[in-house]
Parts: structure tokens; C-alpha cells; sequence
């Protein structure tokens, strides 16, 4: 799809498909210039209706009279004192949504504003509701595919609009290549696969590294290998770095956890459901979205991604409950449960990350816990953390971007839960699951300021929760990560 920005042109003459921003107290000027040109078709639309100007909330005027447009649509904007960069983001998704299937092949929106920053959240609004995967549909028909292949939104400068678009244009393609990692099956995307894609970003300036499992045996990382031994898969790690800020400066660093697919191991999951599996990766597809979104758009900073690629399978070399391996800080893990896999990943992921780039905060993401869907749900992540500044920062963050966090206790009272008798720790506990897993994965991080997001519950199936989200893959984190870094560590 192309998105064009464009001068305001007649009303009279466009083709195809209009829309047009209305606030609870009224039309905004462009919308009642294109009431008037129709003879107040959308007037008594309104009227008809129960349309009152909230956010989301859409009038679909079929040929409406006076203009050559095959349909005029008005969208909700909600309250005009309360105008956001999100406010300009999610009423473009509305019009998007409202119009895709139609018929129509080109729409003409009028944003809220026609200001530069305002055109560009419009245009993000657009490329992120866009987003489909069907690319293994080799048979859907032509009426089941978006119609819309061309929008152009108005702009009072066009050229400043356009430079607006570049960061945010920048951030859709990142959040787009996220959302295609994890949506693709295991059976594409196995570690080496996700290394050799994440290698490509190289083009955008990235320097990627992919340490292989002879190189990883070499650097004591006992915790992750144990996790993929039982697949013919060889697992990896990506290094993705980017150097944008001064030269000795400590970097940011990003981790995530990518179990390409994760069966449980030999503590096997249930048969239903297990298809989703194949996004247990969306941590580490994230962190790859996110510094492909820095490099590109030359953030002014040093950033790190690591990424713990493997995949979690019961053959017969497959690591046992009960089985104690050594992880490359030398701390020993009895593990009770195969399937208790994402934090044996990051505890050499991180503990790797903090030993050789020193950063000065680091934030891993991960789909960790089943647990954490059941404390928050689908449509926010849990947070856990050992500082207060960097956690502050996060939920600034957070609210900014719409990718909700909300942060969760780390009580050390439940840390005896996983001790072991045999070894440093055990890698399960008891209850709060999602608690228990964030303070084994602090056991990895020094005195690092860091965070964890446990995005199980918003990676994957959040559809709904918002306009631009699709119905599987959201790509959660990476306009999060951009951010945190954006607001508080660039420059």
C-alpha cells in the first residue's frame, strides 16, 4: 500500500474514498467543507444516527451527493482539549479499518490537523492497521483482500509532512518486520533462520554478530544450550549493535528471548493451543524490530541487542527434569521443568550482555509466564524491576505509545521458593509464577539497572485492543523500546 501526502485538493473532484475528523463538540473545519460540498449528506448522517464524535465511532455516507467520491466517512476523535499524537495515530486506523474492504482502491483523509506531526502520526496510524501476513494464502479471493491500495492524506505542508513521516515510517517498518517473525511458522523461521534475517539488518548499518553453539560451549552458556539440545536445530545468539552516540559512551541493551517454537520439552505441553508456540520468540523479534528502528532512523545512541535463538524439543539427547546444568555466570540450575525454558535463555543471554557491553540500563522482553496473563490479561504487559528510575522512564514510556506496562512486585520473601537442595536454584518455584520467574532472571543481571517485560499475554492474540493491532502477531515492545530510548537516552 502506498501512503502519499498531498494538498488539499477540491472536494468536488476526488474519486473513491473521502474522510473527514469529527470531535464531540462538532466537525472540524475540513469536515464541514465537505458537508457543505455535499449538501449536508454528512450533517444528516449524524443526525440520523447516534454518531457523537467519540473516538472510534464512524458515519459511512455511501455516493454522497455533489462530489464524484464513491463514499464519505466521518471518525470519531473524542474530545478536542485532549488532542495526542495518539489521537491522529488511531483515528487514521478507524478510517483504515472502516474502508479497506469496500471496494474503494484510494482514500483521501483529512487528519484532525493538517499540521506536519500531525499527517505523519496519521500516515503511522495507516501503515500499522494496514499490516496483514497472508502470504501462504495461495487461494483467497479477490473480495476477501483489502481494496485500498493508495492513501493520500492532507497536509497543510506537504514537504514538512513528508519530513515528519521519516522516524515513523521508520518505526512501521520495524514493527512490521516483528510482526512477520513471529507470525511465520517454526517450520521457516528455526534459530539459524531468525540469525540469517536479523544478519540482513545490517543493511540499515547494524553490526550483527551470530555466536553458534561451538561458540557458545566455549563461553560456559550451559543454561541455554540445555534448552535446545533436545532439537536438530543448532541454536544461536544474535549480537546486533549500533553506534550512534559518542564513542566510549555505555550503551542501552535490549534482550529477548527467541524460542523459535516451544513444545515444553519433556515436560510436554498440551496438544491444544501448542500451535501458538511458534511466537514464543516475539521478545527477541521485538529487539530485532527495535534496533532496526534506531539504525534507521540514526539514533543519536549506543544500543545493544542480544537475542537467545533456540528451540525447546523432546528428543531423545533432550535435557530431563531433574537434569542441573551451568550457566555462564558459574551459578548452577536444577531444572524441574523442561518447559520453564524463556528464563534459562536469558539468565546467559543476560548475564553475556552485562559482562561484555557494561550498559547503563538493560530491559529484556520475553514471553514468559502464562501467569502474567492471568494477573493482567491481554492488553497489558507486567514490568519487574530493580530500579525506580528506569522503571519511571518505562511507564512514561508506556503511556506515550499505548503499549501498556504495569509494574509488578519483586518481594524477595518469595525468592526461597527457588532454592535448591542440590544446586544454586531451581528454575520453578511455586506461586506467583510470573514473580518467581522475574527474580531467577535478577540473579543474572549484577547491579545493572534493568527491567523485565513479561509480554506473554500482548504478543500474540491481543486482537482488538487497539486499531493498528492485527489479529495475531502485535509486534509489542518495538515502538516501546524506540521510545525509552528516544525521551530519555538519546543525545
Amino acid at each position: 500500500m502506498q501512503i502519499e501526502f498531498v494538498a488539499a485538493p477540491k472536494v468536488e473532484i476526488l474519486t473513491g474514498a473521502i474522510a473527514v475528523v469529527a470531535f464531540e463538540d462538532g466537525l472540524t473545519a475540513a469536515a464541514g467543507a465537505l458537508d457543505a460540498a455535499t449538501q449536508g449528506a454528512l450533517s444528516r448522517a449524524i443526525s440520523a444516527g447516534r454518531f457523537k464524535g467519540k473516538a472510534g465511532q464512524t458515519v459511512d455516507v455511501i455516493a454522497p451527493p455533489g462530489v464524484k467520491a464513491q463514499r464519505a466517512l466521518i471518525v470519531g476523535a473524542g474530545d478536542r482539549t485532549a488532542v495526542k499524537a495518539m489521537t491522529h495515530e488511531t483515528a487514521a486506523a478507524h478510517v483504515y479499518n472502516a474502508v479497506k474492504m469496500s471496494g474503494s482502491t484510494k482514500l483521501v483523509l483529512y487528519p484532525a490537523d493538517g499540521s506536519a506531526q500531525a499527517c505523519a502520526n496519521a500516515a503511522l496510524g495507516v501503515a500499522l492497521a494496514a499490516y496483514r501476513f497472508d502470504r501462504y494464502r495461495t487461494r483467497l479471493a479477490e473480495d476477501k483482500k483489502p481494496s485500498v491500495t493508495t492513501v493520500k492524506i492532507v497536509a497543510d505542508d506537504v514537504k514538512a509532512a513528508e519530513k515528519a513521516w521519516g522516524p515513523l515510517k521508520a518505526l512501521s517498518e520495524g514493527v512490521t518486520f516483528t510482526r512477520d517473525l513471529v507470525s511465520e511458522p517454526a517450520n521457516i523461521l528455526y534459530p539459524e533462520e531468525f540469525a540469517r534475517r536479523v544478519k540482513t539488518l545490517e543493511s540499515v548499518g547494524l553490526t550483527v554478530e551470530i555466536l553458534d553453539e561451538a561458540a557458545m560451549t566455549k563461553l560456559g552458556m550451559g543454561s541455554l544450550l540445555g534448552v535446545g539440545q533436545g532439537s536438530r536445530r543448532e541454536s544461536q545468539l544474535a549480537v546486533i549493535q549500533w553506534r550512534g552516540g559518542a564513542g566510549k559512551a555505555a550503551p542501552v541493551a535490549f534482550v529477548g528471548k527467541g524460542v523459535c517454537f516451544d513444545t515444553g520439552g519433556i515436560s510436554i505441553k498440551p496438544a491444544e493451543g501448542m500451535e501458538d508456540m511458534k511466537g514464543d520468540m516475539a521478545g527477541a523479534a521485538a529487539v530485532a524490530g527495535a534496533m532496526y528502528v534506531l539504525a534507521s532512523r540514526k539514533a543519536k545512541v549506543n544500543a545493544v541487542g542480544i537475542l537467545g535463538l533456540v528451540e525447546n524439543m523432546p528428543d531423545g539427547n533432550a535435557q530431563r527434569p531433574g537434569d542441573i546444568v551451568t550457566s555462564m555466570s558459574g551459578q548452577t540450575i536444577e531444572v524441574l521443568n523442561t518447559d520453564a525454558e524463556g528464563r534459562l535463555v536469558l539468565a546467559d543471554a543476560l548475564w553475556y550482555c552485562q559482562d561484555r557491553f557494561k550498559p547503563k540500563v538493560m530491559v529484556d522482553l520475553a514471553t514468559l509466564t502464562g501467569a502474567i496473563i492471568i494477573s493482567l490479561g491481554a492488553s497489558i504487559a507486567g514490568l519487574f524491576s530493580n530500579n525506580d528510575d528506569l522503571s519511571a522512564n518505562l511507564m512514561a514510556t508506556s503511556e506515550a505509545t499505548g503499549e501498556l506496562l504495569w509494574r509488578m512486585p519483586m518481594h524477595k520473601g518469595y525468592e526461597k521458593q527457588i532454592d535448591s537442595p542440590v544446586a544454586d536454584m531451581k528454575n520453578i518455584g511455586g506461586k506467583p509464577g510470573s514473580v518467581l520467574a522475574a527474580l531467577f532472571l535478577q540473579k543474572f543481571v549484577n547491579d545493572v539497572p534493568w527491567a523485565h517485560l513479561d509480554i506473554a499475554g500482548v504478543a500474540w492474540g491481543a486482537a482488538g485492543a487497539t486499531p493498528v493491532s492485527p489479529e495475531q502477531a502485535s509486534g509489542f515492545g518495538v515502538r516501546l523500546l524506540d521510545r525509552l530510548v528516544a525521551d530519555f537516552y538519546e543525545g
